[in-house]
């Protein structure tokens, strides 16, 4: 039976330690933590036409065409900025030719941020009202 010298196991408890210690800090939920979300930016003129259409529904405070239309966004899949259950209000923009609501939806935060996803959340982008180049 082999033994393990101390300084091998010293070393070994250090990897761990900083193993551990990287997982730990790349966990957090803070705007300086490693697993900040970042997003591409989607000016209001390059949404799709029924995107625009949800944006100006939302902004008026509806009526909406779907039942589940300003449903909690539970932001399970974590693409969005941390925040209390019950931040995020989600809205389907239809999708032409779908007898479904389809995989697109507009999200918007309680302090006035929207963010378009096509893809049913697996990407988001941000919406502004203008994109500005430098």
């Amino acid at each position: 039976m082999k033994f393990i010298s101390k300084q091998s196991l010293a070393l070994l408890g250090a990897v761990v330690m900083m193993v551990v210690a990287a997982n730990f800090a790349g966990a957090r939920d803070s705007d300086t933590g490693p697993s900040k979300p970042s997003y591409e930016i989607i000016a209001v003129a390059e949404l799709p036409p029924e995107g625009q259409a949800t944006l100006n529904l939302i902004k008026k405070g509806g009526p909406f065409p779907y039942r589940k239309d300003g449903s909690t966004f539970g932001n399970r899949e974590r693409q969005l900025p941390h925040q209390q259950y019950g931040y995020y209000k989600e809205y389907t923009v239809k999708t032409p030719g779908a007898n479904h609501r389809g995989a697109r939806r507009i999200v918007a935060g309680a302090s006035g941020e929207y963010y378009y996803t096509r893809d049913h959340y697996n990407s988001f982008q941000r919406i502004v009202d203008q994109v500005t180049s430098n």
